[in-house]
């Protein structure tokens, strides 16, 4: 077995009603003023509220910084940084999707008095330098697993996303309460489904750091993922459902976190950054695609995570790899989304630019089971057009 290092969250808190456990957590801390980052539709839908309440009832003074945008640009990281070295605030909290935890990650790490980098020095992996605030974790969707990871994504210039991955982003706590997604309209939930799905199955084959652990969480993240996603689609108040959901992302975030993801990221990336579109959806649109590019490589993997999610299913690698990507084709069909880009008006002539910049992804195309090069991303983009 070769070498490994796994890292995670040392805190999780998750099952329906454990939002009440951040009261003591609050106090423990003796803090005394929160931050809580989250965005408008939080604060539209008055989802906020129980954590104010609690933040009270714990005795805090609090901020509110509310203005996280879905792709967070540089100028909202600096506005929440300035805003909370202004409100001298001692704790923050996350809570929302994954930009809203991605941005308070950043405020923990750079509005803190003894911290002197900024933003733009700290871009890659492991260039942050200590110390940060104490950070606690909350999502209201089961998706991108951001409060169990160590990355947060910035939109950089016009279209391009870049990440920042250090050990220093890992919460203190994650709090997993499936109450806070009950809501969620259902073409959200279809895309972050899909994209804890996509966490699972790429870290998995991740070629340079999968282990023991990040495979044993991914396969366990994808059998909840795959045995919820339809039911909360169904029925959108299920929250057992939602919860294994919940805990299917966390555990698929985990696993990434430590075998990062590949080449469906890497493609995403540039539609999100060039069309605006989320990015579960952009990962759903291209996971089918990617998946027949990667079987030459993968397969023994597809099939071993095949049969984990159908012990009855048969056959060799090449028949059990093509099981495992209609299987999947399948939840994309039915999730109702999109999935061809002239559907999302989006012309075909930009297809090489964003092959090209799907290139620039070399941070994430590292771990593709399989190389890829301009022309086979051009292919794949060519195959999901129309």
């Amino acid at each position: 077995m070769q070498r490994f290092q796994f890292q995670t969250v040392s805190n999780i808190i998750a099952g329906l009603g454990t939002i009440q456990e951040l009261h003591q957590i609050l106090q423990r801390g003796k803090y005394l003023r929160a931050l809580l980052v989250t965005d408008q539709g939080m604060i539209q839908q008055n989802l906020h509220q129980e954590i104010l309440n609690i933040i009270e009832t714990a005795g805090l003074d609090y901020a509110i910084y509310a203005d996280v945008q879905a792709d967070p640009p540089e100028h909202i990281v600096a506005d929440a940084v300035a805003f909370a070295r202004q409100e001298q605030i001692d704790v923050v909290i996350g809570f929302g999707g994954g930009s809203s935890l991605d941005v308070a990650k950043l405020i923990a790490v750079l509005s803190h008095p003894h911290q002197h980098q900024c933003l733009n020095e700290i871009y890659g992996i492991d260039q942050v330098q200590g110390p940060r605030l104490p950070l606690i974790l909350i999502p209201t969707t089961a998706g991108t697993g951001s409060e169990v990871t160590p990355i947060s994504i910035v939109t950089t210039g016009e279209t391009t996303k870049t990440g920042i991955v250090s050990p220093y982003l890992f919460a203190d706590t994650a709090i997993l309460d499936a109450t806070f997604t009950q809501n969620l309209p259902r073409h959200i939930t279809a895309a972050t489904g899909i994209d804890a799905m996509v966490h699972a199955i790429e870290a998995y084959t991740s070629k340079i750091k999968k282990n023991p652990y990040s495979d044993m969480l991914a396969k366990q993240a994808l059998r909840l993922l795959n045995a919820n996603l339809q039911k909360v689609l169904e029925n959108g108040d299920d929250l057992e459902a939602r919860q294994n959901m919940l805990v299917g992302s966390m555990l698929a975030g985990q696993a990434f976190a430590n075998a990062p993801v590949g080449a469906v990221h890497a493609l995403a990336y540039p539609l999100g950054g060039h069309f605006h579109l989320s990015h579960g959806h952009s990962n759903a649109i291209v996971l089918t695609e990617v998946l027949k590019f990667n079987a030459p490589a993968a397969k023994q993997k597809y099939a071993e995570l095949m049969t984990w999610l159908d012990p009855h299913s048969k056959g060799c690698h090449d028949g059990l790899t093509d099981l495992f990507i209609d299987h999947f084709n399948n939840h994309l069909e039915r999730s109702g989304l999109p999935m061809k880009l002239n559907q999302l008006n989006i012309p075909e002539h930009m297809l090489l630019l964003l092959a090209e910049d799907a290139m620039k992804q070399t941070r994430l195309l590292q771990n593709n089971p399989r190389e890829m090069n301009v022309e086979d991303a051009l292919q794949i983009y060519q195959a999901i057009y129309a």
